[in-house]
């Protein structure tokens, strides 16, 4: 009887989950894939190879793949000094990473437009220079840098924290250089990491609106990014080309998503591998 009673709580468990899901995720892609085709495949192929959203996607894909080599490179410097080393301001340091969470996109703008805007104290000496960051390129990638900020560090602290020490040691001791011990036993245990934060990162930085929307100022053909042709095209009723757009951001951002949890079960696997082989 019991048996019967938590195979019945189990399957009411996995029905909940699966409509919760179904609700969040499913349902509003099939509402985006009915808007996008409502007149057909022509009308939404036709609305997303436009020149204008080209030039947006290519900005926002510039943005972002710089967001994410600087977040793999210092995003694991932060992550690795949290782990391993202790220094003054450890603590306010690990809580000031997680400030992106809390804080709305829209205030992050603000605080940049503040910082670099036409008022501020920095302003005439970026004048003087002849440098733009507020409504402009460099704004917005300040901005999508800032949200994106805790992925990659809270991705990887884990992973640095059980990495298998042994080993390092037992290289340490045959006289191998730090590194060394790097590349051949540290780096093949961060690879399902560093890809999972990656992605996480580029997911992020592909969707953000609040941040770059008072940062740049959605200027059509110069800070418009995927994101805001999205929210120009429904404030001006082209709803095909939103729909549209939209959806190809969501299929793109699910891909890399599925495609850098399919390498990290594949690179986690073989690291099984091989530990089964070492041990025997």
């Amino acid at each position: 009887m019991n048996q019967e009673k938590k195979g019945l709580g189990a399957w009411v468990l996995i029905a909940v989950m699966v409509i919760y899901v179904i609700i969040l995720i499913v349902g509003p892609i099939i509402a985006l894939a009915s808007g996008a085709f409502q007149d057909g495949v022509v009308p939404a192929v036709r609305s997303i190879s436009s020149g204008v959203f080209a030039q947006s996607l290519v900005l926002t894909l510039r943005i972002s793949v710089l967001v994410v080599v600087i977040q793999l490179l210092l995003g694991t410097m932060i992550a690795w000094m949290l782990v391993r080393h202790a220094f003054v301001g450890k603590s306010l340091l690990n809580g000031l990473i997680d400030i992106p969470f809390a804080v709305s996109p829209v205030v992050v703008g603000y605080m940049l437009l503040l910082l670099f805007g036409r008022n501020s104290p920095l302003f005439p000496l970026l004048d003087r220079w002849d440098y733009r960051v507020a409504f402009d390129t460099p704004g917005m990638f300040l901005a999508t840098l800032f949200v994106c900020f805790p992925f990659m560090i809270r991705e990887m602290v884990p992973v640095i924290q059980n990495l298998d020490r042994q080993q390092e040691f037992a290289a340490a001791t045959l006289g191998a250089s730090s590194w060394t011990r790097f590349w051949r036993i540290i780096f093949p245990q961060l690879k399902s990491g560093l890809i999972y934060g990656m992605t996480l990162t580029l997911a992020r930085a592909i969707g953000e609106f609040g941040a770059v929307l008072v940062i740049g100022g959605g200027v059509q053909g110069r800070t418009e990014t995927a994101t805001l042709f999205i929210f120009r095209a429904l404030e001006e009723r082209r709803y095909i080309e939103a729909y549209s757009a939209a959806l190809l951001l969501g299929a793109f951002s699910v891909l890399i998503v599925f495609l850098a949890d399919g390498l990290k079960r594949s690179h986690e696997k073989k690291q099984m591998i091989s530990a089964e082989v070492n041990t025997l």
